[in-house]
């Protein structure tokens, strides 16, 4: 019997804080437990916001938590190749389309409504577009993302995405194609993520049933909050895993206060 396989997989958009420390443990937990194995892997497809500095402050991180991972570490900027031919498998098949708006111009034309990340729902302006006419386009080096064609699928629970945006304008790829992508690569069998991410699951349930892939199993873990109760997040500054190991907090404190102690 296959060893199970789980992956810790943060972005190097900023410095780790608690909430990632506990998911990295739990993560490394689950495996010991299981006899399985623990991967690491860099999600920097975002390439505007990702720092080489991130990267290598990730890995020291967790290493003075005292985890380790298989080598090699999969970075996924490397691997935009990867993404490009999970698109254009869904293209041929007509599961997604090409769409030219630019953020402002998808917004301003929204109906009502907004996806679980809080953005408005798009409106379609790019669906109706041949793909002759789309072709055009892309040959003649018009910026352009890849949105889901959600209507054709009948998949309400994906649906409240509307025609998501699977690879990103001037990016390359998204969070969506990628993960999915790399999990089926990697061999993942248990995804375990925090609850935040848990309404992308279904969406990323369609794609895999699109591309043929292997769907993980899941587990959406509870959220390390702060004093006041909202999730600890790099972008409201919450207070990174180097400052508390500065401030004397040693990795025993932290497992501990995590509950791995």
């Amino acid at each position: 019997m296959a060893r199970p396989v789980y992956r810790f997989a943060p972005s190097p958009n900023g410095f780790l804080h608690l909430g990632h420390a506990y998911s990295a443990l739990l993560n490394a937990r689950l495996a010991a437990e299981t006899g399985g194995r623990l991967l690491l892997r860099i999600e920097d497809t975002d390439e505007s916001r990702a720092r080489p500095e991130f990267t290598s402050a990730i890995l020291d991180d967790l290493a003075w938590l005292g985890l380790s991972w298989e080598e090699p570490v999969r970075v996924q900027s490397a691997h935009f190749a990867d993404y490009e031919a999970a698109l254009a498998r869904l293209w041929a098949m007509e599961a997604i389309y090409p769409c030219f708006c630019s953020r402002k111009q998808a917004q301003q034309q929204a109906p009502a409504g907004r996806d679980p990340d809080g953005q408005p729902l798009y409106g379609g302006t790019c669906r109706g577009l041949s793909a002759d006419i789309a072709r055009e386009q892309i040959a003649g080096g018009a910026v352009h993302g890849w949105r889901v064609a959600m209507a054709a699928f009948g998949d309400p629970a994906a649906a409240v995405w509307g025609d998501a945006m699977i690879a990103k304008r001037k990016v390359g790829s998204s969070y969506h194609i990628a993960v999915v992508t790399d999990d089926a690569l990697q061999g993942v069998t248990h995804v375990v993520r925090g609850k935040d991410i848990e309404p992308a699951t279904p969406l990323h349930g369609l794609l895999q049933r699109l591309l043929g892939l292997p769907a993980p199993h899941y587990l959406h873990h509870e959220l390390i909050r702060d004093a006041a109760g909202q999730k600890l997040s790099k972008s409201s500054g919450s207070t990174a895993l180097r400052q508390l190991r500065a401030d004397g907090v040693t990795p025993a404190d932290i497992r501990r206060q995590l509950g791995f102690g």
